[in-house]
């Protein structure tokens, strides 16, 4: 008995007992990215003819429509997850931003842009291995698929097979057991786009490389028949390859179209062969793959003649089709019983133990296919795995649930760099170079270390030590010390006086509860100095330096449930900071500052609105010092005024946000148009006289790109202020 590449032996399972002189028919699916859609079409004329399919050898896309059918999964219910489908869920790996700790969330903060670098001390900065790690396709294959926890594909509802690459020997790998979502990623793991996936000590990328159409591999499952389903692989033209990325796209095509051909020999008169006309769609468009669906179904059509000859009568079709359901509910994630026990595979530097105390499967209770989804989603937002999966498998007791995690190989220390530009086209313009480094698990409850320097208008040295105190890792003290440089500029009216250096050395702890994902509390203790020396300007009575001690206590409280922290259109954030400085604890004079913010979203349709609501001042009679007054001015802070405008110790300040997007852009969020309406005040200036409350106007676009988000605005008020800003990043 000859073995195909892989070790894989034949196969040829026992004809149905209805028509035991039948032929065995095999469909073979081809890969082409979103254009696989139209597989979906085949499958629906397929069935209305009454064509059984009795096993099923597919590449890439049509490893995924073939396995999901494969597994039991209706037609109606891939179209219908086809209509759901976006290029951005699917080549977007991180979880709903809710989802993700008030610590990541926190990153969001800052100015960071391009891949996350690892830091290793003999092999140097590594990267990872694609664009995306195919997380969240995964995750979406896991819904495709009905049978889970069958390991052995000739047991599922239709025998099935799964072709990959393996990356490192470049030969065929053929699948006939695994996990099947994960076999099926590995076979749609696009080089230089998904990351490749690590099956049984291979590196696996898409098998179009090597066979994009696997007649061969149905033969040997025993097919007296094939219907082939060649979606085509269109070369691209001298005009369009314009870049590296366009070549190498090219290359892969190229391979792909020669392996097409040597298996399109390998047809016979008795075979069937269905070309979509698919044309120029994209193989790409994952957000209009439905449209595919349809082609695929008039291609089938124009074959319904030679397909009818291979048709079941209607009492022989419902016998065939009576296995789905069987086999189907007979998988161990489709039965309601109780999990036996829950276990982890894959960790080496992460404690399972508090991996298994952060998930929602428990044993004792039923399977539950979403709160397993949550669990995974969860588990990745983490950011300490490149891969998060699960696998469902029989077991003496009842079913056994494991999570199996890749860890990222290019950490467990990193490496990020950020960048912020903010110019008003006229007095004011500046930048913010940043650099992060992160060193994760350095203990087994969690432990990270984190260091910034940050260099521009305001310079930055900071580390800090989070450290969590249980294995819920809910509680938690950061002890940190940082050191910084900025500017303060004085205006008066529209006349800028003076402006300051202001230094600082502060250290502080602070103990802290991870309430839920959305909620932190802080509780700290800050000590320190404080220098503020004249650069320019002069004003009567203003000191050339001012030098002092900083102490007290602080405390935040943060709840942040927004989708997208720029350009949100659901959830809410709110901040709370507190900070009561006292002589008995070092500082310079007693007083207690507060600042807090809101912020609720909505969106109809396309349309997001936003309402923004932040004040400050003080509490009890001390007044506020000079160094914890607050500012206002800016970009979405007072638009129609420059930075640091008003200075002063209480303000109010209210924003309307209207955005819309207006464009798409593949694998980003895209490009928006919009207007902030804002109102506020700044009370209790030091110099000059409050002058009410001022009112802006602030039209913008703005432009989700790799270095962070881009806005092009103006800002207008009705006593004739204007100002235009392009900004890049956070400034």
């Amino acid at each position: 008995m000859a073995l195909l590449p892989g070790g894989i032996a034949p196969v040829r399972a026992q004809a149905a007992a209805d028509a035991p002189e039948r032929p065995r028919i095999c469909l073979v699916l081809s890969g082409g990215g979103a254009r696989g859609a139209a597989h979906v079409g085949v499958l629906k004329v397929l069935e209305e003819l009454r064509v059984p399919v009795d096993c099923i050898a597919g590449t890439s896309m049509g490893a995924i429509v073939g396995g999901a059918y494969a597994s039991g999964t209706t037609v109606a219910e891939m179209e219908a997850r086809l209509g759901s489908l976006t290029t951005e869920a699917l080549f977007t790996d991180d979880p709903p931003r809710p989802e993700r700790s008030m610590r990541r969330k926190a990153d969001d903060a800052r100015m960071f842009f391009g891949p996350e670098l690892g830091v290793d001390v003999e092999r140097g900065l590594r990267l990872p291995k694609g664009v995306v790690s195919g997380t969240a396709l995964e995750a979406v294959l896991r819904r495709l698929v009905h049978s889970g926890g069958v390991s052995r594909f000739d047991r599922m509802p239709i025998p099935f097979r799964a072709i990959a690459t393996d990356i490192e020997s470049g030969k065929m790998v053929v699948f006939d057991k695994g996990d099947v979502p994960n076999v099926m990623r590995a076979s749609m793991s696009v080089p230089g786009v998904v990351a490749p996936v690590e099956i049984d000590g291979r590196e696996l990328v898409d098998g179009g490389l090597v066979r994009n159409l696997p007649v061969d591999v149905a033969r040997e499952m025993g097919a007296d028949v094939v219907i082939a389903v060649n979606l085509g692989t269109p070369l691209m033209t001298r005009e369009q390859i314009n870049s590296v990325l366009d070549v190498s796209g090219q290359m892969i095509n190229i391979l792909t179209e020669q392996n097409v051909r040597a298996s399109l020999a390998e047809l016979t008169p008795r075979d069937v062969l269905i070309s979509p006309a698919l044309g120029g769609f994209s193989a790409g468009d994952f957000t209009g793959a439905a449209r595919a669906v349809a082609i695929g179904e008039a291609a089938a059509r124009e074959q319904a003649a030679r397909l009818s000859a291979l048709a079941l009568d209607a009492g022989a079709w419902a016998g065939w089709r009576a296995r789905f359901a069987a086999v189907r509910a007979s998988a161990p994630s489709n039965r309601a019983e109780p999990v036996a026990e829950v276990r982890v595979e894959g960790t080496e530097r992460v404690n399972p133990e508090v991996l298994l105390r952060a998930v929602g499967t428990r044993v004792g209770q039923p399977f539950d296919q979403q709160v397993m989804d949550a669990d995974l989603r969860r588990l990745y937002g983490w950011g300490d795995f490149e891969r998060v999966g699960f696998k469902v498998e029989p077991g003496a007791a009842g079913p056994v649930v494991t999570y199996d995690v890749s860890e990222k190989s290019w950490g467990p220390d990193y490496l990020r760099f950020g960048l912020g530009l903010q110019s008003d086209f006229s007095t004011d313009s500046s930048f913010n170079l940043l650099a992060s480094y992160r060193r994760t698990w350095l203990n087994s409850y969690g432990a990270e270390w984190r260091n910034d320097a940050q260099l521009g208008r305001h310079n930055l040295l900071q580390s800090e030590w989070f450290q969590p105190l249980d294995l819920d890792r809910r509680w938690f003290i950061a002890p940190r010390v940082e050191a910084s440089l900025r500017p303060l500029v004085i205006y008066m009216n529209d006349t800028r006086l003076f402006r300051y250096s202001v230094s600082e050395r502060l250290a502080g702890l602070d103990l802290g509860v991870d309430a839920t994902p959305a909620v932190q509390a802080r509780l700290g203790f800050v000590t320190g100095v404080q220098r503020y020396t004249l650069d320019t300007g002069q004003f009567p009575g203003v000191p050339r330096s001012v030098a002092g001690h900083v102490g007290g206590l602080r405390l935040q409280l943060r709840a942040d449930t927004l989708d997208n922290r720029q350009f949100p259109s659901s959830g809410q954030a709110a901040n709370l900071t507190l900070f009561s400085a006292r002589r008995a604890l070092g500082d310079e004079t007693d007083f207690n500052r507060w600042e807090a913010e809101t912020l609720s979203t909505a969106s109809v349709s396309s349309h997001a609105f936003s309402l923004r609501l932040r004040a400050g001042g003080k509490l009890g009679p001390d007044p506020l010092p000079f160094a914890s007054q607050f500012r206002l001015g800016g970009f979405m802070n007072l638009s129609a005024w420059g930075p640091d405008r008003f200075y002063g110790a209480a303000y109010e300040t209210a924003a309307i946000t209207w955005a819309d997007r207006v464009l798409e852009i593949p694998l980003l969020r895209g490009a928006w148009a919009g207007m902030a309406l804002e109102a506020g005040r700044m009370r209790h200036a030091p110099i000059g006289d409050d002058s009410g409350l001022r009112k802006s106007l602030a039209p913008f676009v703005a432009v989700d790109s790799p270095l962070g988000p881009v806005y092009f605005a103006l800002g207008f008020a009705p006593g004739g202020e204007r100002a235009a800003y392009i900004t890049l990043g956070l400034p």
